[in-house]
């Protein structure tokens, strides 16, 4: 959806996915669909082990007292979230929304960015930015699922493992 942005909505704690249901209710049954286009709490599962050993899958939010809501902000829509009951507000000055960065989404894992790659194993690349940018190395490792390349590096005569994301090098034009 084009103009959709992500914004985060405080809420009373507890309410979190009363006010996902809420929303995603009104959205369907006013059909706002093209303002509102994405609802989520954050949560992280976390595995926690008992005195007597059992283990237990648990779901914990990440941030207690927010909700994610991707929407193009209009007077309506903004209207529609600030009274669904259990939200505060929006997170900004004086309940004004600010939209996420695409730094801040990146961070949070709220959206998976597609990263395409031009090198494989094997392949010569450079480093683009940090402390080794302008070295030169062989990958290693490939995982675009993970954002993750290891490249092995020559420094002061050895041959050095390097983690990087898929960003922060680049295939060398032969």
């Amino acid at each position: 959806m084009d103009g959709a942005l992500w914004y985060v909505i405080h809420t009373y704690s507890g309410y979190e996915n009363k006010v996902k249901g809420s929303l995603e209710k009104f959205v369907e049954s006013k059909k706002l669909d093209g303002a509102i286009c994405d609802v989520r709490v954050p949560t992280e599962t976390v595995v926690e082990t008992k005195e007597n050993g059992d283990r237990k899958e648990t779901e914990h939010k990440l941030f207690p007292g927010y909700v994610l809501v991707k929407m193009v902000l209009t007077p309506e829509s903004w209207y529609l979230v600030r009274n669904i009951r259990g939200v505060t507000g929006f997170v900004g000055p004086n309940s004004r929304p600010v939209p996420l960065t695409e730094k801040e989404i990146q961070a949070m894992g709220v959206e998976k960015m597609v990263v395409s790659v031009s090198y494989a194993v094997g392949d010569e690349v450079k480093v683009l930015t940090g402390p080794l940018e302008g070295f030169v190395g062989v990958v290693d490792t490939l995982d675009i699922d993970n954002d993750f390349v290891k490249v092995i590096v020559s420094m002061f005569g050895r041959e050095t493992p390097v983690d990087l994301k898929l960003g922060e090098v680049a295939a060398i034009e032969k």
